[in-house]
């Protein structure tokens, strides 16, 4: 069981990594340091914001203020790629912000880490985890919150939403 909880950690990122195309963030992606940024970047506050960019990134606002720089920086890239994204997947990033945005710094934390160790594994690893999430989400829902529920742990499905 311990092994199936240790492929399914990787649940957050793996339906997202299911195209990769890398225009389109996982919200994992949040966390990771943008190293383009400059140090000397102004930080923009949530009321200097494009009215698009409010519209897209809705979901941070009561936070967007807190943000780092470099996160700040990398959700106005996700802005700017937004109207280039087709409605499918402009629905999907948006259930991502809010599903992040309700997120506890420590479910973030945990995201963060889960996608780095996803994309440190081999391309074989990788695919072999994707298969095993795509069969674990033929199964019915009882059969997967059963699942959940004997692992005593906590697992975020943006899915779910």
């Amino acid at each position: 069981m311990k092994k199936f909880w240790l492929v399914t950690s990787f649940l957050f990122v793996l339906h997202v990594q299911a195209e990769t195309n890398p225009v389109y963030l996982t919200m994992a992606d949040i966390g990771v340091i943008k190293t383009s940024l400059s140090e000397d970047a102004p930080a923009k506050k949530w009321a200097e914001l494009t009215e698009q960019q409010r519209s897209v990134l809705t979901p941070l606002s009561a936070e967007w203020d807190t943000l780092r720089p470099w996160q700040r920086e990398k959700m106005l890239d996700i802005a700017a790629d937004y109207p280039k994204m087709d409605s499918k997947k402009q629905k999907r990033l948006q259930n991502r912000l809010n599903a992040w945005s309700r997120m506890t710094p420590y479910e973030r934390e945990n995201a963060r880490k889960r996608f780095q160790n996803f994309h440190s594994l081999s391309a074989e690893d990788q695919q072999t985890l994707r298969n095993k999430w795509a069969e674990h989400q033929k199964l019915p829902e009882q059969e997967r919150e059963k699942m959940r529920k004997q692992s005593g742990e906590v697992y975020y499905d943006p899915e779910l939403d």
